[in-house]
Parts: C-alpha cells; structure tokens; sequence
C-alpha cells in the first residue's frame, strides 16, 4: 500500500477527508498533519511486522 492511500485513509479516520479534498493537503494545520502523520506512521510500522511474519 503506498503512502498516499495510507494518507488518505488516516485523514478519514480523522475525519479530514472531506477538507483535504476541498482546499487541499498544504491546508491543513501543523496539528491535522501531525496526526495524520502519526497514523500513517503507525499503519506502516504493522505493515513491515505484517510482511515479516508472513516471510517466517
């Protein structure tokens, strides 16, 4: 999954999808960005723990 949709996603579950989509990403303030950040960190991290077990 690559990092836009993770994006996106984490903007949704924020509920900030609808805002991205109006007035765009560099909108958003430093507090938004910083938990989508966040989120798409996290969502990455379980990726790579996902892809390493499943290589076992």
């Amino acid at each position: 999954m690559n990092n836009e949709i993770l994006k996106l996603e984490a903007a949704e579950e924020l509920g900030l999808l609808e805002k991205v989509k109006k007035v765009g990403w560099s909108k958003l303030s430093a507090q938004e960005t910083g938990k989508i950040g966040s989120i798409v960190k996290k969502k990455m991290k379980m990726q790579q723990e996902v892809g390493k077990k499943e290589k076992l």
